[in-house]
């Protein structure tokens, strides 16, 4: 199984530059921008000042010299920072870009001048420069973001603001480009609202591989109850959550699970998982899957019930973005005659960094079916309060695309009396949001995640992936 990378990130820094502008301000800028990087632990790839001009870029046959430098670094690249201290020449930072190839994210920063500093020796125009230097790279069709202010000051607050959300963009579209997702089981027969289109999921560099029960079940029973592995997932298991009350015989079940889905994983390198549960499962086996799927959730593995594959999709990119668990939830419920607030409950797989206090509990909805005796292991309790990011992701079949949604709102304290994984959720213009995911046919579930990355994730899904998502801004 792929674990989250911890790696540090990398950007390729392209540093602007033109003659007739003071030349000591691209020296300084190229000093500028390696110190705003390094100390946020981000390696730059960038020109050695005897590799060009100060290290800048200005000349064709410097953009080439940039250009290699970066296809050498390919792997390691997660997006490209070009940065103007004067006014830059447009043409060698478009050619740059263009002649590595490489389809990463790009933000483009501009350095301000300082009102007593604009004498012909340290006017920097970078203010204009910016505009001609995305004007280029519009014509040459290279999708690029740009800072919160027109200028912005490498060592400044903001600056360090936009460095972090370019970040969360580049890890979620490098996280989403050659995806593997496990399909673990059939889609339940009563789930017609998860069903995807594979082949859609694959023109966008995202795999399913997939994984029948009866194999799940067959590979358990092969395995003993001393077996290392599972031992070792047994222990994981008690040290995760509260399991007084369980059966003993339930959490081996447990464990058993875990171990065959995390061996199958690693074994396919597939990143996140989608599994049946409802209600095959609990009848063959005896147990609920959510257990192991909460905590591969909290590894930052996400896994979503049902086999919502595309569900699982929102909650990876969430976690991409801010390096938090992310969970599948429902939109379920009104919470009293608040337009703004409803009810996310799901029964439950919540990993535990979504709440207050947890513990294991057997499955009270499918209990009523198959016994509560068959359904131990959902974790259970109240969602804690804190800002909260929403995504949905779909395949639209019709148009031949992705499409989907993004937002923002807060889990809340208010009072909640029932059973799951549940907590109230305030988001402004709520009926707005519910209105659109009616008329526009989404499902019922919905990634949530706590941060505040929506922006992150839309500016990723929709200028580097062209997917077509809507932003709920209220």
């Amino acid at each position: 199984m792929t674990q989250p990378s911890s790696t540090p990130m990398t950007l390729g820094v392209i540093v602007g530059n033109r003659g007739f502008f003071p030349d000591h301000l691209a020296r300084s800028g190229r000093l500028d921008i390696v110190a705003a990087l390094t100390v946020k632990g981000i390696r730059p790839i960038i020109l050695d000042e005897n590799d060009s001009k100060f290290g800048a870029v200005e000349t064709r046959q410097e953009a080439a010299r940039c250009a290699d430098l970066f296809k050498k670094h390919r792997e390691q690249l997660d997006g490209i920072v070009v940065t103007l201290p004067n006014f830059g020449d447009e043409r060698a930072i478009a050619e740059t870009i263009r002649m590595a190839n490489l389809g990463l994210p790009i933000l483009v920063q501009a350095t301000p001048d300082t009102p007593s500093r604009m004498t012909i020796r340290d006017r920097r125009d970078s203010f204009c420069g910016k505009m001609s230097a995305c004007n280029n790279l519009a014509q040459y069709g290279i999708p690029y973001s740009l800072t919160t202010l027109h200028t912005e000051a490498l060592d400044s607050e903001i600056f360090r603001t936009d460095l972090d959300w370019f970040l969360a963009v580049c890890r979620v579209v490098k996280g989403l480009k050659k995806l593997r997702i496990g399909a673990i089981g059939a889609r339940p027969a009563a789930f017609n609202t998860v069903r995807y289109s594979e082949k859609i999921l694959e023109s966008a560099g995202i795999s399913v591989e997939t994984l029948d029960l009866s194999e799940v079940l067959g590979r358990i029973g092969r395995l003993k109850d001393d077996d290392s592995k599972v031992v070792e997932r047994l222990r994981g298991i008690r040290q995760y959550v509260s399991t007084n009350s369980i059966p003993d015989a339930a959490l081996v079940k447990m464990a058993k699970l875990g171990t065959v889905i995390d061996t199958w994983m690693r074994d396919t390198e597939v990143n996140i998982s989608a599994i049946q549960c409802w209600t095959s499962l609990e009848e063959y086996f005896g147990v609920v899957p959510c257990t192991v799927m909460s905590m591969m959730s909290d590894q930052g593995l996400s896994s979503a019930c049902e086999v919502d594959v595309a569900g699982v999709i929102g909650m990876h990119a969430l976690q991409l973005a801010s390096q938090t668990p992310s969970a599948l939830l429902d939109w379920n419920n009104n919470y009293a005659d608040d337009p703004d607030k409803a009810v996310c409950f799901h029964c439950s797989n919540l990993p535990k960094h979504f709440f207050k206090e947890f513990r294991m509990d057997f499955q009270e909805i499918i209990a009523g079916t198959v016994g509560k005796e068959n359904t131990f292991g959902t974790v259970v309790g109240r969602v804690k309060s804190g800002p909260m990011s929403f995504a949905r992701f779909s395949t639209n079949d019709r148009a031949g695309k992705i499409s989907g949604y993004v937002g923002e709102g807060a889990f809340t304290e208010d009072s909640l009396e029932t059973f799951g994984g549940a907590g109230v959720v305030r988001i402004p213009q709520l009926q707005k949001l519910l209105r659109f995911i009616c008329e526009r046919g989404f499902e019922h579930h919905v990634a949530a995640n706590f941060s505040t990355v929506a922006s992150a994730v839309y500016e990723a899904a929709t200028r580097y992936l062209h997917w077509d998502i809507y932003w709920h801004k209220p």
